[in-house]
């Protein structure tokens, strides 16, 4: 049996996200309420796994997204292109006072015993404003999609960005596409559009069209409503509190092909332990373990993602798709920012079992 039925065809994209996009102000290791400068980061769950699949992996892979005409803006579509990612935007005009807007994080990274903060503005955010009828699926998928991909954040931004998933992963499936669905589960988001029932009502409606799950295992348990052990008294490097909850999934979920997810201890800000594993039609697979240390956490989940998901596109075998995801989002926490900085080779090499020597 195949990993999963990818079309073999022409396509003008192996790789569709439907998401909101944001901005993060980074003052690095400064506390934000010290800081006087910062760096300026372009980020959203689902286009981060877009980007990193264009600027490492080579693939041709696009974004649905919210889009808002004014500086910051343009300062987005910049770093979009400079990703490669090609871009279906829904155009919303500033009123130069109160928006819409592009969402903005704020974030320090923390240091050693002192732990990352990440807070937001999501007020009047264009991306939470998209509704079914935003895109025309017909159109976009007509040129031929390989993988189409959303997320939990994206889904509890509003009552409406769930139907444009929906709507989204309906015509994907018609039209031959593998789905993939990133739970990121976050109850003071779906606090604001109904509570955890809500939550759980809304996310069971997206994986009807779903393939492949990404979320650990509190994701599974409270994005999908499904008992389990106390997440946080378990290992949390241990594979068996993983595994032990798929069966559940896949009874509620009989359609569910592939269930993936990182394993991390974190030790300081800046030294965690590193596994990821993967359900692949009902066979399990773990990745080595590894320390790491860490310039920026954030995005590390994105990038294991991408790294697995190239390789079930290139028909790699599940131990050596499941360790370019391991391998690339190991890669990607040694980088500034969201997205990756990382060469294919790179990733090759430390799948592989590579080291950090010195390269000559």
């Amino acid at each position: 049996m195949p990993n999963l039925p990818v079309r073999q065809d022409a396509c003008e994209l192996d790789f569709l996200s439907l998401g909101a996009l944001v901005h993060r102000l980074d003052p690095g290791i400064i506390p934000f309420r010290k800081a006087k400068s910062f760096d300026i980061h372009v980020s959203g769950g689902e286009y981060n796994v877009a980007a990193n699949l264009s600027d490492c992996f080579g693939l041709k892979t696009g974004i649905a997204t919210a889009m808002v005409d004014y500086p910051i803006g343009e300062l987005v579509q910049a770093k979009v292109r400079e990703m490669g990612v090609k871009p279906f935007y829904k155009q919303f005009k500033h009123d130069g006072v109160r928006g819409p807007n592009i969402a903005t994080v704020y974030s320090d990274r923390g240091l050693g015993v002192r732990a990352p903060v990440v807070f937001y503005n999501r007020a009047n955010e264009a991306g939470a404003m998209l509704k079914p009828g935003d895109f025309d699926w017909k159109t976009i998928f007509a040129s031929g999609v390989k993988w189409f991909h959303s997320g939990g954040i994206f889904a509890a931004l509003s009552e409406t960005t769930s139907q444009v998933i929906i709507e989204g992963m309906q015509a994907a499936k018609a039209s031959g596409a593998i789905t993939s669905f990133d739970l990121n589960y976050r109850a003071k988001l779906w606090a604001s559009v109904g509570g955890d029932k809500k939550g759980q009502e809304t996310i069971g409606q997206i994986v009807k069209h779903v393939d492949c799950l990404i979320g650990n295992e509190e994701d599974l348990q409270k994005g999908l409503g499904i008992e389990g052990q106390d997440v946080e008294k378990s290992s949390k490097l241990d594979p068996a509190a993983f595994f032990s909850i798929i069966d559940k999934v896949v009874q509620k979920h009989p359609h569910i092909k592939l269930v993936a997810t990182t394993l991390r201890e974190v030790h300081s800000t800046n030294r965690h332990d590193w596994a990821a594993v993967i359900w692949l039609n009902g066979k399990q697979y773990v990745s080595p373990t590894c320390q790491l240390d860490v310039v920026d956490r954030i995005g590390g989940g994105d990038g294991f993602a991408a790294g697995l998901i190239y390789g079930l596109l290139a028909d790699k075998d599940p131990e050596t798709a499941l360790r370019l995801g391991w391998a690339h989002g190991a890669l990607l926490t040694t980088f500034p920012g969201d997205v990756t900085m990382a060469r294919l080779p790179e990733v090759e090499a430390f799948a592989k079992g590579g080291s950090a020597r010195v390269q000559r």
